[in-house]
């Protein structure tokens, strides 16, 4: 099954998402990899979402990304004696250990931590930022405020301290179990929530040991601060921009998000922009025309991936987001303003013998009659490294591997088809052939260009193009291998 666009569809599964009949209808709909929140549902939930995941796998014959997220640690106030307090404007209101339910002045934040990290001035944002609160006087185990934003604090909100990067690791006790069972189960993409720095990526890295890709999730002011480290740890990044646009004034949030994009592209890294992308499709069949302009500005971005959250997780219109979304993608990659932007922030110059095969690769199929390149890669590299040109032409990835296939789907514009392992570069060229007319792509009359690293099986030895032609009788004749 071809998807007639390059931008790829994360879809959020949950309640209602969670039978084989509405995974199936959403990757049907357009969906290419699915997200599974370890913030919501137990671990047999979640093992039995991975298992429909790969019985649609096995049902339609293409490789499907997972990606699990992880929760993070979660900062929330503690219990109020009535529930709910109305907090106004210019008031005083203490946040302390204190386990006694809170009244109109005071009420427990369990975290010493943020205590011990505060300096004079700083804010605390309580549910979603909806209450400001401005640092007074603090001390080991109290923060005295003023209220800059009133209005109605209730039982265990959420509580953002976006001025100061805490001591708190990245990963909870909840985390370090939850990463371990989704490694165990098989998940191809972990995401990583609270990175405040590149050492919560090496920390989760190390525990992971090669058995999943990490998606650092960007949703910190801290980590945007130390953004270019944090990207040369990971291996793909998330744009959480809910959880950025409360910590950071919303206006900077748009473009934040074009830089971090550009820089995941410049990296041959996939990125993915997420939240809030189709949100009132919760509870309507259509979505604004602000969050349609929303879905479209990421995809002129270059973005490899826009998610989907409650949208298809919990919805009432799953199916029909995802169809949005794809709809979206396709009018405007068809646009000829959208391959304006692109090829315009393509980037500077290159400098390794990877990127200038790669960039040959594009030139070449843009310049011929080219229908198809195709990409041998064993671990990825060079196929990442094709779909950072944002070729005009499709991208067939090769590999022996499901695990490489699956956690490729992710990646612009990648086909990914798993083959036979392969030694010779002739054979890589004849499986390319066969690949790229048995998926859609070509006819044994026209050609293709194929590119790999030789010797094969080693990591980073993109080194070799070829343009050949699909007709597998003109292939082994013109080898002199």
């Amino acid at each position: 099954m071809r998807r007639l666009r390059n931008v790829k569809i994360v879809a959020t599964l949950g309640p209602a998402s969670s039978t084989y009949e509405m995974i199936r209808a959403l990757f049907d709909a357009g969906a290419d990899v699915f997200r599974l929140n370890m913030s919501h549902g137990t671990h047999e939930d979640i093992a039995s979402r991975h298992r429909i995941i790969r019985e649609v796998e096995t049902d339609v014959g293409r490789p499907i990304a997972i990606l699990a997220d992880l929760q993070g640690p979660k900062l929330r106030v503690g219990p109020f004696a009535r529930g709910r307090e109305e907090l106004t404007e210019g008031q005083s209101f203490r946040l302390d250990l204190d386990d006694a339910p809170g009244d109109n002045t005071r009420v427990q934040l369990p975290h010493r931590e943020i205590f011990e990290a505060l300096e004079p001035g700083a804010r605390l944002l309580v549910n979603d930022g909806k209450i400001r609160l401005r640092v007074r006087e603090f001390g080991p185990d109290f923060a005295d405020c003023t209220v800059e934003v009133g209005g109605t604090i209730s039982d265990r909100k959420g509580v953002n301290v976006p001025d100061v990067v805490l001591p708190l690791a990245a990963l909870s006790e909840k985390d370090l179990t939850d990463l371990e069972f989704a490694c165990e189960l098989g998940v191809d993409w972990l995401a990583l929530s609270f990175v405040q720095r590149v050492e919560d990526v090496h920390e989760a890295r190390a525990l992971v040991k090669g058995r999943a890709a990490i998606m650092t999730k960007v949703e910190k002011p801290a980590a945007v601060r130390e953004f270019d480290a944090i990207l040369a740890a990971s291996d793909g990044i998330m744009v959480a921009r809910g959880d950025l646009g409360v910590e950071l004034p919303v206006q900077n949030v748009p473009p934040i998000q074009k830089r971090l994009v550009r820089k995941c592209r410049a990296a041959a890294k996939p990125v993915i922009v997420a939240t809030q992308m189709l949100e009132s499709m919760i509870e309507s069949p259509m979505p604004t025309r602000a969050e349609v302009s929303d879905v479209a500005a990421a995809i002129y971005e270059g973005a490899d991936a826009v998610m989907l959250s409650a949208e298809s997780a919990a919805g009432a219109y799953p199916v029909e987001a995802v169809e949005t979304m794809n709809n979206v993608a396709l009018e405007v990659e068809s646009d000829p303003t959208y391959r304006d932007v692109v090829d315009a922030s393509r980037g500077g110059p290159k400098r390794s013998v990877a990127d200038g095969i790669v960039s040959a690769a594009r030139e070449i199929a843009e310049t011929a009659d080219i229908k198809v390149i195709c990409c041998y890669s064993q671990s990825g590299t060079t196929a990442l490294l094709v779909a950072r040109e944002r070729p005009h032409v499709p991208i067939i990835a090769m590999t022996s591997k499901i695990g490489t296939a699956r956690r490729l789907s992710l990646t612009w514009g990648l086909h990914c088809v798993k083959t036979q392992e392969v030694d010779r570069f002739k054979t890589a060229v004849l499986n390319s052939a066969r690949a790229s007319i048995s998926e859609g792509f070509a006819q044994p009359s026209d050609y293709l260009v194929v590119t790999a690293g030789v010797p094969f099986g080693q990591a980073g030895t993109t080194n070799i193009l070829r343009v050949a032609s699909c007709d597998e009788r003109r292939i082994i004749p013109a080898d002199p291998e």
